[in-house]
């Protein structure tokens, strides 16, 4: 038996994030992980999709380098290597948290962890030998989630012709024709990656719009862009049976457009389940939430003393910068510390798809659902010398602000690196400084950070270029 002051079970953001900061708290640290750390969005979701995402952002670019005076020649792309490079890149990201655990002293424990106690878990490696091992000071839950499939209709992951973002991000090949089920931002991001690769692509989404989280504005901007591109989407849409043939998946739609589909490969871009089976929380006594997910408080304590929860178990969002955040939360509980509670209604959604789509705070429908009184100030990157020099003048810059005192209720941005941009809101809100102080601030030119300022005048009435 091995002794630590706190054991994390999982190595993704919310895991190594947290342990590393145990780690400079002073206590000792291990980490169970059963494959390379980093977690899902290093190996299998963040890092290699965006890897894709820069690789259909070249070959896009690419076909516009004529425009630039750049004369290149045919254009063929090849995923098979995009895949590659983006399975390499990867793979140097998880390098790094290994260099990052041996930095901080932390313990790899390699292998599927198990609670047998309040602080005491057991590890199975891939040769089936266990070891137990004690943290004196806490257990932290962060074994992540994983892709359900949707297996009422018949959408049962096979990983062949049904497939989750895992699967396509190893395909040799780019199919000649793909469904997407889900326009959320994974759904978003691959149509984008496959659609640039020469894949036909039709999205279909339960809701009524795009991107469901997002401000009916942007998702509407971002329908029109896709619709532009090639890219066919289909609203309302209701899947009422599949069958699976040779090489080929039919889907049968009712609703607005009842009609059969037929393609290639099918990708599931909708729901995910926390990973929580079989490791012990029944036993315990750990409480669940009614959607299933661990119960934690603002401390990231669950039901039972010394065990912790962070990152997708704990409940959305399912993002992996809100559960590094509750990771450094986590830790500081353990060490005793007086930590900073998680914002939670301060954390930026960012969509990597071309335009790039990023919000944070309050959409104008949910505004007018808690009938608060707000004013609207917008932008178009059209009129943007910066987004005009680059040739990226899609989209725009969307600021909801409180009418009485100007505090930013929230913002919305879709357009070229608007997850970049987003970050000034971001910093504005939890500093809680108004729009006529994002104003006074004064943004370089020529910028795309200029649309926010000039979308903060807006929304005052005093805009410039506009």
């Amino acid at each position: 038996m091995a002794s630590f002051d706190v054991i994390f079970i999982g190595g993704g953001p919310a895991g190594y994030v947290g342990a590393i900061r145990a780690a400079q708290l002073g206590l000792t640290v291990g980490v169970i992980e059963r494959e390379g750390l980093g977690g899902t969005c290093v190996l299998w979701g963040c890092i290699p999709a965006k890897a894709l995402l820069e690789s259909a952002a070249v070959a896009h670019r690419t076909r516009l380098a004529k425009g630039f005076g750049v004369n290149v020649g045919e254009i063929t792309t090849d995923y098979g290597v995009a895949m590659k490079r983006s399975r390499a890149v990867s793979t140097q990201n998880s390098k790094g948290v290994e260099f990052l655990f041996k930095k901080n002293k932390i313990t790899w424990l390699l292998g599927t962890g198990v609670l047998t106690g309040k602080k005491t878990v057991s590890v199975t490696d891939s040769k089936g030998a266990v070891t137990t091992h004690d943290a004196k000071k806490g257990i932290v839950i962060c074994t992540g989630s994983r892709v359900k499939g949707i297996p009422s209709i018949g959408l049962t992951l096979d990983k062949v012709n049904i497939l989750s973002s895992d699967e396509v991000l190893v395909l040799e090949k780019a199919p000649a024709t793909m469904a997407i089920i889900g326009c959320g931002a994974v759904g978003c991001e691959f149509a984008d990656v496959f659609n640039e690769f020469g894949t036909k692509i039709v999205m279909l989404e339960t809701m009524p719009s795009m991107i469901p989280v997002e401000d009916s504005d942007v998702a509407a901007e971002l329908a029109k862009s896709f619709k532009k591109r090639g890219i066919e989407v289909v609203l309302n849409a209701k899947i009422e049976s599949t069958k699976v043939g040779k090489g080929s998946v039919t889907l049968s739609l009712s609703g607005p457009e009842k009609k059969e589909i037929t393609v290639e490969k099918v990708l599931v871009a909708a729901g995910r389940a926390p990973n929580i089976e079989g490791i012990g929380l029944e036993a315990l006594g750990v409480k669940r939430t009614d959607r299933g997910f661990i119960k934690i408080d603002d401390s990231m304590r669950t039901s039972v003393e010394g065990i912790y929860a962070i990152g997708d178990v704990a409940g959305p969002p399912m993002l992996a910068h809100k559960g590094e955040r509750e990771g450094i939360v986590a830790a500081e509980v353990i060490a005793g510390k007086n930590e900073h509670k998680v914002n939670y209604g301060n954390i930026p959604n960012a969509t990597y798809c071309h335009p790039e789509v990023a919000s944070i705070g309050l959409t104008e429908q949910q505004c007018k659902e808690q009938k608060l009184d707000y004013k609207v100030g917008r932008y178009n990157f059209s009129a943007n010398g910066r987004a005009r020099t680059s040739g990226e003048t899609e989209g725009f810059v969307k600021i909801i602000r409180d009418t009485k005192y100007g505090e930013i209720l929230g913002a919305h941005i879709i357009g070229a690196h608007a997850t970049e941009i987003i970050h000034e809101l971001a910093v504005a809100r939890e500093n809680e400084f108004t729009v006529e102080e994002i104003e006074l601030a004064i943004h370089a030119h020529p910028t795309l950070s200029e649309a926010i300022a000039e979308a903060v005048l807006d929304s005052m009435g005093r805009a410039l270029n506009a």
